[in-house]
């Protein structure tokens, strides 16, 4: 799977369930991209939202593992 394409149904998938608003997740993506451009260790959405201290790694938890029920059907 092409992680750009994990990172954004991430963060779908988190405003979708009400982790996030889409003001979070655009500047978790925007924080994600000027760190990538800048050839900082790339970061993905869930770690930079939790470092935020926007997520909960619970809640990280809870999108990874309907991700993870997603990808199987």
């Amino acid at each position: 799977m092409d992680e750009n394409m994990y990172c954004i149904r991430f963060g779908k998938l988190a405003v979708d369930m009400g982790f996030i608003t889409e003001k979070q997740l655009y500047d978790a993506m925007e924080t994600q991209i000027r760190e990538d451009l800048q050839n900082k260790p790339h970061r993905v959405i869930g770690q930079i939202l939790f470092e935020q201290g926007i997520m909960m790694p619970s809640q990280i938890d809870q999108v990874l593992n309907r991700l993870f029920r997603q990808g199987k059907s």
